[in-house]
Formats: structure tokens, C-alpha cells, sequence
């Protein structure tokens, strides 16, 4: 559903019930994300408080499903007044042409932004005064000199390579801006390091230090979180012909967590496959 942050794509369980296996993530399976409307909040709260100290709010985000996503939520803000006069730039030349992919299948749009294109004025939840799409290199290379507020949301979503490593290049380590992160950030990856509060991040070969503010918007994931995994995974085995359960695309924390709740749930057996291991399905 787009126009609906956060909300996961998840296989009919009416299709697979006369299956002997499931292949299925638990990316979340510890944990259950917050409300679409507390992401809102945050995310008002952060522009305001980042536009109040002068600074500058990086947004990694990811160029198919997630940009849209942030753009959608800080449209929702600036269209209901709630978005301070800053300036929002997207500054992915794939998330700009994904964008107008976007704009162009209306019909896959769900009914809360269907409505929100027929009460703005501009009928158009990707745009709103002040936002900016980048494509040109000189474009995104004057953000690094621009000495006013600002929003930038940029890929790649996990720090791993694209413009967003020349934007924190440039502003990590000015305590008036803010990293906001809105999607996984994987083990290893530049991302997860600075996540999880490593004080130095190296950036093309430079050692920078962290001085600016770490956060995480939590419920922007397109993963299913706890419940949801734990809903699809029962009904799907509402047959009772489900015979093994793999768990993969996850860490062993969550990975464990929610293969006591499949156990718990009547799942027969579940397994946590390590690198190399093999399941023949047939």
C-alpha cells in the first residue's frame, strides 16, 4: 500500500495452506513497531528542533518505497502547517525517478492518500513548498556549502555508498544537525555503525567524529514487525500442514525470540539456517 508508511507486503496465507514449508524473514520478530501517527510526531519534533538550533537533518533513506515514504510524511506536515519554513531536499537521482514512477500509478494508491490528493490544493502528496528534487552533481555539491537549515533525505539507505556519504562527510561532526535514520541498518554496514553509537565514522578513507545527533524513526520499516509475522506465519499453518519453519533475512537475537513464539504458536519445528545451509523442499 503506498501512502501508508510502514505497512508490509505480505503473501495471501489462503494461497499457501496446503504447504509443507515456510520460508519467511524475522527481520522485526522481537519487536512491534510504533504507530504510523508517533512516527509523524517524531518527525515533526526533529525538523523543529534541528530548524530551531540552525542545523542541518540528514535523512539515509532508501530510493524505491522509502524516500517516497519520508516525502509522503513531511508532505502530510508542511501542507498541515506543522512543518517549519525549512528547505527539503531529495538529492537521489533514483529516488527522483522513482518518484514520478510513483506519481504515475495513482491506482496503487491507498485510500488515506488517495484522500489526501483530493483536499490539497496542489493534488500532489509528493510535493509541497519548499521541497527540491536533485538530479544535477553541481546541485547536490552546493547542499555542502548551503549554511541555512535544511532537510536532506538521500541514498544509500544504509550509508554503504551514494550522495548521502558526502553529506555526512560534511555535517557529522557539527552538533547542530541530526542523522535520521528510517529503515534497517544491516551488521557491518557505515549505517549500523553510526547507529549503534560509534563515536568515529570513517568516510571515504577519513576518520570523522560523531557530534551531531543519532536517531531512529522506528515504525518507517516496510518489514513486518512482531505481531504481523506472528498473525501470517498462524494462519498460514491454519491447516495444519506446515512442517518446518526457516527463519532467514535477520540477525540471532531476533531470529531466536521469534522461534520460541512460532514453537509456542504450534509451528512444529523452526530453524535458524546459517550460511551455507541447505533445506530440501521437496
Amino acid at each position: 500500500d503506498i501512502g501508508r508508511p510502514g505497512m508490509p507486503i505480505l503473501p495471501d496465507p489462503r494461497r499457501i495452506d496446503d504447504a509443507d514449508y515456510l520460508i519467511m524473514e524475522s527481520t522485526y520478530g522481537d519487536r512491534t513497531h510504533e504507530a504510523g501517527g508517533d512516527a509523524l510526531k517524531m518527525l515533526e519534533r526533529t525538523a523543529a528542533e534541528t530548524w530551531k538550533q540552525g542545523g542541518k537533518l540528514i535523512i539515509p533513506a532508501f530510493s524505491v518505497g522509502r524516500t517516497q515514504e519520508v516525502v509522503y510524511r513531511l508532505n502530510v506536515l508542511a501542507e498541515d502547517g506543522r512543518l517549519p519554513p525549512i528547505k527539503v531536499f531529495v538529492d537521489s537521482p533514483l529516488a527522483v525517478c522513482v518518484t514520478d514512477v510513483f506519481r504515475t500509478h495513482v491506482e496503487c494508491f491507498d485510500e488515506e492518500m488517495v484522500d489526501r490528493i483530493l483536499n490539497e490544493a496542489d493534488q500532489d502528496p509528493l510535493k509541497f513548498d519548499n521541497l527540491h528534487y536533485v538530479r544535477r552533481v553541481e546541485h547536490s555539491k552546493a547542499l555542502n556549502s548551503l549554511q541555512e537549515p535544511c532537510v536532506i533525505v538521500s541514498a544509500s539507505g544504509m550509508c554503504e555508498a551514494g550522495r548521502i556519504l558526502h553529506h555526512l562527510k560534511n555535517n557529522i561532526s557539527d552538533s547542530r544537525n541530526t542523522i535520521l535514520f528510517t529503515g534497517y541498518q544491516a551488521p557491518h554496514t557505515l549505517g549500523r555503525r553510526i547507529l549503534d553509537g560509534n563515536k568515529v565514522a570513517r568516510i571515504f578513507g577519513e576518520e570523522h567524529v560523531v557530534r551531531a545527533r543519532v536517531l531512529k524513526l522506528e515504525s518507517s520499516s516496510g518489514h513486518a514487525d512482531q505481531p504481523e509475522l506472528l498473525k501470517w506465519a498462524v494462519q498460514s499453518n491454519a491447516g495444519r500442514t506446515i512442517r518446518k519453519v526457516a527463519l532467514v533475512h535477520t540477525e540471532m537475537e531476533p531470529a531466536e525470540v521469534f522461534r520460541k513464539l512460532l514453537l509456542a504458536a504450534g509451528l512444529p519445528e523452526v530453524i535458524i539456517p546459517d550460511r551455507s545451509d541447505r533445506m530440501d523442499l521437496v
